[in-house]
């Protein structure tokens, strides 16, 4: 089966999509839905930097290691390629123009995810909150039928067998 790809877009890719991309890769990994994997990118990513300190920080209370994580800069190809692009803002949604696969977090869920660049702790704990409810919404809304319900239904199919 091939693999569907998540593609989570904002600015730098340095504070809401490294997040994003990590929380949403450790949600599917608890639920064991098999064949999606979670990517993120910035429309101005710089590859020298690394996550956000903050981010880094909410992630780690989670129990998610992003250590390994380097910013990437937006290719055409990437949101070409992605089963379904989540970008943080309508603005930046606007930005790739009409593409099926694309969305914003206001279409799964009726709210924005600001940039908490520069903000409080607290801020950037805020953001992962959304970015929770963010996770639980694709998940439910593209996915749900993908892990334990799936699993399940092959295992009672083997029991006849």
């Amino acid at each position: 089966m091939k693999r569907k790809r998540v593609l989570f877009v904002c600015t730098g890719n340095t504070c809401r999509s490294p997040m994003a991309e990590h929380i949403f890769r450790s949600e599917i990994k608890k639920r064991k839905i098999k064949f999606v994997d979670a990517a993120s990118a910035g429309f101005f990513a710089k590859g020298n930097t690394s996550i956000n300190e903050k981010s880094a920080a909410c992630l780690a209370a989670r129990g998610i290691d992003c250590s390994k994580f380097v910013p990437r800069q937006l290719k055409n190809k990437m949101v070409e390629t992605s089963f379904l692009v989540v970008c943080m803002t309508p603005e930046q949604k606007e930005l790739l123009g009409e593409s099926k696969n694309v969305c914003c977090v206001h279409d799964l869920t009726g709210f924005d995810v600001p940039d908490p660049y520069g903000g409080s702790a607290a801020l950037y704990e805020q953001t992962a909150k959304l970015l929770e409810a963010t996770a639980e919404a694709i998940i439910r809304k593209y996915f749900a039928e993908s892990g334990s319900a799936v699993q399940n239904k092959q295992t009672k199919k083997g029991d006849k067998q």
